[in-house]
């Protein structure tokens, strides 16, 4: 063998062993799984609860309720809403807000709403019993609009030549919409007062407090 033809095996061999002594390229990481909602997160979901009250004619005692909530305890196919004792609800309507799709319901008493797993349901208050459409998942929720009208001469009523809508509210926040015409008297709440689209008098409010607040509204009607 020729020095030339040495010299070129030699190198092919040291080649070779250079390559061979390379480590193998590194194998990327999988990517990481999504961490789980912590439960913590899903209840604070609640503070985002909303309920809009509508004062309808001032001597009718009836105001429409519109209520965006949150199913967040994992595996229930049921959302329970509570009716108001005093109240008689109308109107009732509830929808997915996920997808905008209607929702089937019943009202039921409190016994039927404990045996289908409201396990703290009061037995001498009336629910309104949501199908949820699919079970809510872990560490998830189902987001809900309720649309009801109750009559409550307890809670909207005239005084004078006002009139008053005095109500315990539990929900963090709310606002309650005049009749149109109406000017705000009074609200014992701080509260932000805006003028609607149509002219009606919007006042909301932001709960703070660990408990519900009995919030009192008075307004008058303008002109003569």
């Amino acid at each position: 063998m020729s020095a030339a033809a040495l010299r070129s095996v030699l190198c092919s061999v040291i080649a070779a062993a250079g390559c061979a002594s390379q480590p193998p390229a590194p194998v990327p990481p999988p990517a990481p799984s999504p961490a789980p909602v912590p439960a913590a997160v899903i209840r604070e979901a609640r503070y985002d609860d909303y309920t809009r009250y509508e004062l309808l004619a001032p001597d009718s005692a009836r105001f429409a309720i519109q209520f965006e909530t949150v199913a967040t305890k994992a595996g229930d196919t049921y959302y329970f809403n509570p009716i108001r004792k005093g109240s008689e609800a109308s109107g009732e309507r509830v929808f997915d807000m996920t997808s905008g799709k209607p929702l089937a319901f019943d009202v039921v008493t409190g016994a039927v709403a404990k045996e289908s797993g409201l396990a703290d349901a009061d037995p001498d208050t009336s629910y309104i019993r949501v199908g949820l459409p699919r079970p809510v998942p872990e560490n998830g929720q189902i987001r809900l609009f309720i649309e009801k009208t109750y009559k409550d001469p307890g809670s909207y009523f005239r005084q004078g030549d006002s009139i008053v809508f005095a109500r315990s509210l539990g929900v963090r926040r709310n606002a309650v919409v005049l009749p149109l015409g109406f000017e705000l008297v009074a609200c014992n709440v701080p509260s932000q007062v805006a003028e609607e689209a149509d002219g009606r008098i919007r006042v909301s409010f932001i709960n703070t407090a660990p408990d519900a607040v009995s919030l009192i509204v008075q307004a008058r009607k303008l002109g003569p």
